[in-house]
């Protein structure tokens, strides 16, 4: 675990190459928010309500979060590479049924199936479980994060400017290319990195037990998802805030919506650099600290009547360095308390973040209404940064006492 793994690109009988993780990585996460700025126009083209179509954030969230807790399973019996491949090409079907939905609800069933692309998330962590020490693992995290970083920061830049002048199946079509790209990529190049199991699916799924039993577990678990729950609470209430509230157009609300991602590449960057040095319970302390902070200063300016596009989407890059620093490091502690489950706790681990993410998301959703204006999204996403602090705090008490 020690050595450095062989890795040559486009070769399959090697460890995967980091622009493939990358690029898996940036596959799932571009899935889930380049077409937010196409939300308000969708509801014209469907001739639906906005609280319907805001469910495709939320609705996605919770599929993701589902098939998680059979994805890590599944690749710890079955092997990573064949589990990612079949992921891929069901998303792709799934994206040519958005495309030609002929109604909302057809839309969002297949805005569900889409979900599937998890796999490419979940398993990316675990191969580099599979791979690295535990500091090592999130410094490496860190880094393929950081390199996937700028799709949140683009993503609903490019889905803005694809709906303004193509329509709003132009970002479905992009998705659809992008997962042609992801799946010959992950085929010639993604070699194995985890030993079949040898045991029955009902075996490894019986193994759940060993990793809900773990306090440290739920400890780093529940820090990161309180974390990045700031974050999917914003997918689901900034699309409204900044269309209703501020009175931002598409391509100016793709270009506002970015901005967790600037400061999420930054704590991914300080994750890469610092998480062997530092730890990664410090790391993901301060992570929700920033989140904190950053949202308590929000709140304060929008009480104080100088809320703005500017100010509101200013301070969401506190968000941004918050989750950098907190998710990759979380995650690599999860991953660790039980090496030899490394995929079993990815996707047990990534099920309680989503689906903690969707039901906030819903939540931001159903709170924010004419006259709301951004406080109640404002007060979710602080109270949440406060809650990761809470949980890390709790795992190095823990840690502390077994060191006695």
């Amino acid at each position: 675990m020690t050595d450095a793994p062989n890795v040559r690109f486009l070769d399959r009988r090697t460890a995967p190459h980091t622009s493939t993780l990358v690029l898996l990585t940036s596959l799932s996460a571009l899935a889930m928010n380049i077409f937010l700025p196409s939300l308000p126009g969708m509801t014209e083209y469907f001739h639906a309500d906005y609280r319907l179509l805001q469910l495709s954030v939320a609705l996605f969230l919770m599929c993701n979060a589902l098939l998680q807790i059979a994805i890590g399973p599944i690749s710890d019996s079955q092997g990573r590479r064949p589990v990612i491949l079949g992921g891929i090409l069901l998303f792709g079907l799934a994206t040519l049924g958005c495309i030609f939905a002929p109604t909302a609800e057809v839309f969002l069933a297949f805005r569900m199936c889409q979900a599937v692309i998890a796999v490419a998330m979940v398993l990316t962590r675990a191969a580099v479980r599979d791979l690295y020490t535990q500091d090592e693992a999130a410094s490496k995290i860190g880094y393929i994060t950081m390199g996937m970083a700028v799709v949140p920061m683009l993503g609903p830049a490019v889905g803005g400017f694809l709906d303004e002048h193509f329509g709003w199946q132009a970002n479905f079509w992009l998705l659809l290319a992008l997962a042609a790209m992801a799946y010959a990529l992950t085929y010639y190049d993604f070699g194995e990195t985890k030993t079949r199991s040898g045991k029955s699916m009902l075996a490894q799924f019986r193994e759940y037990p060993e990793l809900l039993r773990s306090p440290r577990f739920w400890g780093y678990t529940m820090a990161s998802s309180f974390s990045s729950g700031a974050f999917y609470a914003y997918l689901g209430g900034a699309p409204y805030v900044g269309t209703e509230v501020f009175g931002l157009e598409p391509t100016q609300l793709g270009l506002f919506f970015g901005m967790p991602a600037i400061g999420y590449f930054a704590g991914n960057y300080l994750t890469g650099r610092f998480a062997m040095r530092v730890g990664v319970n410090l790391m993901v302390l301060w992570g929700g600290l920033l989140i904190s902070i950053g949202m308590a200063m929000s709140l304060a300016v929008s009480a104080a009547g100088f809320g703005s596009a500017q100010s509101f989407f200013g301070f969401m890059v506190f968000v941004g360095l918050g989750n950098g620093l907190a998710i990759a490091n979380g995650t690599a502690g999860a991953l660790s308390v039980r090496p030899h489950l490394a995929g079993t706790a990815s996707g047990l681990s990534g099920a309680i973040m989503l689906g903690g993410g969707a039901g906030l998301s819903a939540l931001a959703g159903a709170m924010l209404s004419p006259g709301s204006g951004e406080m109640p999204l404002l007060w979710i996403m602080f109270l949440t940064g406060v809650m990761s602090v809470i949980s890390m705090l709790l795992v190095i008490r823990r840690e502390r006492r077994l060191r006695l």
